[in-house]
């Protein structure tokens, strides 16, 4: 009875150092894929939050106090440069102009006969200028009633796009008082900060004759059809915040975009001989990147890099790795620092297309 209980545990001990040797040889025969970063010039975008402001945008106000009478006009309509909008009821002007106007007559025919007279040595010649003097006071009055006559009359002082109604008929509205705003669309000034490092790097490239192209992503996060010239720059720097006001001038020929709107403006900027790694061969700790970097004995070893820009799949590192270096581009959940692998090597070139075919 012992010996066959002695012969069955051999039996399982020979049996679970089988299957121990076996999963050593396993593990000893997975192979991964490692591959050298690349050194390229290259583009990355960078992202500005922005406001978008029409090119004109004023406000419409009263310049008499009465009544408003007639409105000719609706909220989000085109209007035209001197069409007519709001009619402020004009009975107290118009009486004022007949009233100038009448004095005006008089003060003309007062004019004629003191004139005539002094033709004929009648009067002296200060008479007669006291009269021109009289006639030329009263034309000022005409001129002055006929100008409170026409502010009665609100015209577009361009072509625009109304916003809302902030009155309504009948209301009485004083001198000054808010009627509406106006867009010009057609082209829209669009405003975002830059940092002062970069405003530098901008201003060395550029000459002030020059205009770099930018885009705009819109807040759906489609793109903007037309490109825009970033051509004006503030005159300070926002002590608070090291940042400078940029602005973009944007054609806005289908009337897509409106005053008020947010976006971000997106520039490319091109980076020297910038060393590459694909993202997917990072990890995080304590939000901090690595990579694994295989030794000349292959061993993996976990090294903290400094990302300089983020492009599609692709990393820019600006600390902690070299040109030479190999990096474990998969099985990364599969290691741990210290383990030594079998690892095959993949070219650059090939590593870094596969990204591209794998993302579409």
């Amino acid at each position: 009875m012992n010996k066959n209980i002695m012969f069955t545990s051999l039996s399982m001990l020979l049996i679970f150092a089988g299957c121990e040797s076996h999963k050593e040889h396993v593990k000893h025969e997975a192979k991964y894929l490692v591959t050298n970063p690349v050194k390229k010039d290259t583009l990355t975008t960078r992202a500005y939050v922005c406001q978008i402001h029409s090119i004109q945008h004023i406000e419409l106000r009263a310049l008499e106090r009465g009544y408003l009478e007639k409105i000719f006009v609706d909220e989000g309509q085109f209007v035209k440069k001197g069409q007519l909008m709001f009619q402020i009821m004009p009975r107290l002007y118009q009486a004022e102009l007949q009233r100038a106007e009448a004095e005006t007559n008089f003060a003309e025919i007062e004019y004629q006969n003191t004139k005539s007279l002094a033709d004929r040595n009648v009067v002296a010649p200060n008479e007669l200028a006291l009269a021109k003097a009289k006639l030329d006071k009263a034309k000022a009055e005409r001129a002055l009633a006929q100008v409170h006559l026409d502010f009665t009359q609100v015209r577009a002082p361009f072509d625009g796009i109304m916003d809302h109604f902030h009155v309504r008929l009948g209301s009485l509205v004083e001198e000054g008082e808010l009627l509406t705003t106006l867009s010009d669309n057609h082209e829209m000034w669009v405003y975002f900060n830059v940092p002062e490092a970069e405003y530098l790097d901008y201003k060395i490239k550029f000459s002030a004759d020059s205009a770099l192209k930018v885009k705009l992503m819109m807040a759906n996060n489609k793109l903007f059809g037309y490109e825009g010239d970033m051509n004006t720059i503030e005159a300070d720097f926002n002590n608070e915040t090291g940042n400078i006001a940029f602005r973009a001038t944007f054609p806005n020929p289908k009337g897509l975009l409106r005053h008020g709107e947010t976006g971000n403006i997106l520039i490319d900027a091109p980076i020297k001989n910038a060393l590459l790694i694909p993202q997917k061969a990072t990890f995080e700790i304590l939000d901090k990147k690595y990579v694994f970097v295989i030794d000349d004995d292959n061993i993996v070893r976990s090294t903290q890099i400094s990302v300089g820009a983020e492009l599609p799949h692709l990393y820019q590192v600006t600390e902690g790795l070299q040109e030479s270096d190999q990096i474990l581009i998969e099985g990364l959940r599969k290691v741990r620092d210290g383990d030594k692998i079998a690892k095959v090597f993949l070219d650059p070139k090939k590593a870094f297309a596969e990204l591209e075919l794998h993302a579409e």
